[in-house]
């Protein structure tokens, strides 16, 4: 049995607006002129809450790491208030996913993301059904690109690691997979585009359509 295993801010869904919504909100109540473009910084707002913060502050002079905690929780709170305004999953992800379910093969998720934001916004999408598991940043002590996660989201669905891969859009996914030395497919079509390749990962989509013969190339 094959288990491919999903990253989500970035790889099933394009989450930047809403993330850099909430961050704007937290520069807003700060009394700072700052403000992070939905464009532009979206490549940070898939790399969390605290990177959008940092990049802010930054912009300020003023990025201390006391100031990036005392507004961590804030921003996660606007998020989640306001977490689907914006937020779409990308063309072909749910064609992709359930094709690969009709195929034999399990689905999980392995997030970055807080495990009950991450419940909620793929409930929202009308997709958690999709997914077998979902393992979140705070599901245990760990989060990728330690290997621990990763892990647990194949365990979760009866999978088993040598039979598994990871499919996601940044350094972080990229170091998960190399973790446990599975294959990694990470997606050109989020703000880092074609750059991913510098990555080295095993595989590279630009379009979810294209999923489906990956997975083979890779696991048989």
């Amino acid at each position: 049995m094959r288990t491919v295993v999903f990253d989500l801010d970035g790889t099933l869904a394009d989450t930047s607006g809403d993330l850099i919504a909430a961050a704007n909100w937290c520069f807003a109540e700060m009394g700072a002129s700052v403000r992070l473009d939905p464009e532009a910084d979206a490549a940070t707002a898939f790399r969390g809450a605290r990177a959008m913060l940092r990049l802010g502050l930054g912009r300020m002079g003023q990025a201390d790491e006391e100031t990036v905690e005392r507004w961590y929780p804030q921003l996660l709170t606007a998020y989640g208030e306001a977490i689907d305004v914006h937020t779409v999953l990308y063309p072909g992800a749910v064609e992709a996913v359930e094709a690969l379910r009709e195929a034999g093969s399990t689905v999980s998720i392995c997030t970055n993301k807080p495990e009950a934001l991450a419940e909620t916004l793929l409930c929202r999408l009308g997709v958690r059904d999709l997914f077998g598991a979902l393992v979140g940043a705070d599901t245990l002590p760990v989060r990728k690109p330690d290997p621990a996660p990763y892990t647990e989201a194949v365990a979760r669905v009866g999978g088993a690691v040598g039979r598994s891969l990871l499919v996601g859009d940044t350094d972080t996914d990229r170091k998960t997979a190399a973790a446990v030395g599975a294959p990694c497919i990470l997606v050109s079509f989020g703000p880092d585009g074609e750059a991913v390749r510098d990555l080295a990962p095993e595989g590279v989509i630009g379009h979810f359509r294209e999923l489906g013969s990956e997975v083979d190339r890779l696991l048989g």
